[in-house]
């Protein structure tokens, strides 16, 4: 099973943009992206295993481990400018998955970290991975963008809360390490009332980075981006500097 879902390939694109999600997101997170986005663009977003259709692919639960298979995967599509864009979990992967290409002599052109404290300023946060189920759902449901009655279904949890609880604690276990530093210019995004990150927390990713850094603030909560998707695209593709239409 591949890495990557692309809900319409462009073999014409300038430009791949490679999206993760957040902690129990998928890639249908993305999928409209595709629509809004210039069509000088060609949207990947990742597929972590043990949900959707890789859910009988095993989870993993190594946060170092998780971006080297990402990073391999991506390797083969690396053949034209690329951008990283990460939500929350998917922000501090997208950073590291950025440093790895670096080394390996595929550096990104821009990194997008959304929704996310940076990862050398994580020693507060509060754990969840270990809480039982009804603790575990009412953490996620403060978070925003997701919808509590659901979570209340019997057979939901048993179906998705095994992987939400294995990206909390694969993100909770977390440790960032100095080196390498990032070359590569890097904007935060966040929601202007996100319980989880605010503005001087999010202006401290511009010290992981020797490229230029920008902070952009939205309206709305931790998952400003669902409301704001069109604000958000925008600002990436006026970041990477794509016309809007071919």
């Amino acid at each position: 099973m591949t890495w990557f879902r692309c809900a319409e390939t462009r073999p014409w694109a300038s430009m791949r943009l490679f999206c993760l999600p957040h902690a129990g997101g998928s890639a249908v997170f993305y999928r409209s992206w595709a629509k809004e986005i210039s069509p000088a663009v060609e949207v990947q977003a990742v597929q972590y295993p043990g949900r959707a259709d890789r859910m009988r692919d095993a989870m993993v639960t190594d946060a170092g481990q998780l971006v080297r298979l990402i990073a391999g995967a991506m390797a083969p599509l690396t053949d034209r400018p690329f951008a990283l864009f990460g939500h929350s979990m998917g922000a501090v992967l997208a950073y590291e998955v950025a440093r790895l290409l670096q080394e390996r002599g595929r550096p990104p052109v821009h990194v997008f970290a959304s929704g996310a404290r940076p990862p050398h300023d994580r020693g507060d946060d509060e754990r969840v991975a270990g809480r039982d189920d009804d603790g575990l759902v009412d953490a996620i449901v403060k978070l925003g963008g997701t919808d509590a009655e659901a979570l209340q279904n019997p057979e939901l949890r048993e179906l998705v809360l095994p992987y939400i609880r294995n990206d909390f604690k694969l993100i909770e276990d977390y440790a960032h390490t100095a080196a390498p530093r990032l070359n590569a210019p890097l904007t935060a995004l966040i929601g202007d009332a996100d319980p989880h990150v605010d503005e001087a927390r999010a202006a401290r990713w511009a010290e992981l980075t020797d490229g230029r850094f920008a902070l952009r603030s939205f309206p709305g909560d931790h998952f400003y981006l669902m409301p704001r998707q069109a604000d958000v695209i925008a600002e990436v593709m006026r970041t990477l500097e794509v016309p809007p239409s071919l």
